[in-house]
């Protein structure tokens, strides 16, 4: 069976993020991931030294982070793809490439961000292109993988990136050092049969993460057959993390039962 890490973005809610990585370890999780953790692209170094400190604390490791998107709650998912926020991305990118040699995290979302009004598609894409380059090369140095990741269609505005084949495309322009993330819930919403699909591009899948769906909480609580999700995903050799992003519908601890046994 797959390797399980919380994703402490939306897992052990409860408790402020630094002591998530704790409640995490408590729970049985030896590892987390999490979307970008700070208010800003280029937090204080004093503030990545204490995210730092809070997974050496609690003896856990990063196996993912999401770049800076933008203002999420505000309902933003990505810049890489926007003309005009290269600084910000690349003040980004040298403090995730921090993260990255000091946590060994090998695995960073780079969410492509939505269509502007008034800039043509293709124009966006070639942005996004020389971006993901950009990021594949500055982390790529020290051991991460760039991730592409479709996003349910009508919830995320209009970001383009929606089916396995949009990510796929956009992994092959920008060539060895990126990868798909393939988020079953994501895509279940989108509808693609994830138990096949994880089969037919394993070789492109750099990270994996669940929710059912619909209603994104823990497995079980909706309609993705995750018994046999997980059988086709032991059946391709898959030998990286599955990231728990689920929306816990109680308190998270009593939503683990469904984590399978080895």
């Amino acid at each position: 069976m797959p390797r399980f890490a919380a994703n402490v973005s939306l897992l052990f809610s409860e408790v402020p993020l630094p002591e998530r990585f704790a409640r995490a370890r408590a729970a049985g999780f030896e590892a987390v991931e999490c979307w970008w953790p700070f208010e800003t692209p280029e937090p204080s170094a004093a503030q990545v030294g204490a995210f730092v400190r809070a997974l050496d604390d609690a003896e856990v490791r990063l196996t993912g982070i999401n770049l800076f998107a933008g203002d999420m709650p505000g309902g933003e998912r990505g810049i890489v793809s926007h003309p005009d926020r290269a600084d910000e991305l690349a003040a980004n990118l040298a403090v995730v490439r921090t993260i990255v040699e000091a946590t060994g995290c090998a695995c960073v979302n780079a969410l492509y961000g939505q269509r502007l009004p008034g800039v043509p598609g293709e124009a966006q894409d070639e942005v996004a292109t020389r971006n993901l380059r950009r990021a594949v090369d500055a982390l790529g140095e020290v051991g991460a993988t760039v991730l592409v990741e479709p996003l349910t269609r009508g919830e995320n505005g209009d970001y383009p990136v929606r089916t396995l084949d949009d990510a796929l495309a956009v992994v092959d322009r920008v060539g060895d050092g990126a990868a798909v993330l393939f988020d079953a819930y994501h895509l279940h919403n989108n509808g693609a049969d994830v138990v096949v699909d994880i089969g037919r591009v394993a070789g492109a899948v750099g990270h994996v993460q669940v929710a059912d769906s619909p209603g994104r909480g823990e497995p079980g609580t909706g309609t993705i057959d995750f018994e046999a999700f997980f059988r086709a995903l032991d059946a391709t050799g898959y030998t990286g993390w599955v990231g728990c992003e689920y929306r816990p519908t109680t308190e998270t601890e009593q939503t683990l039962a469904w984590l399978p046994t080895p």
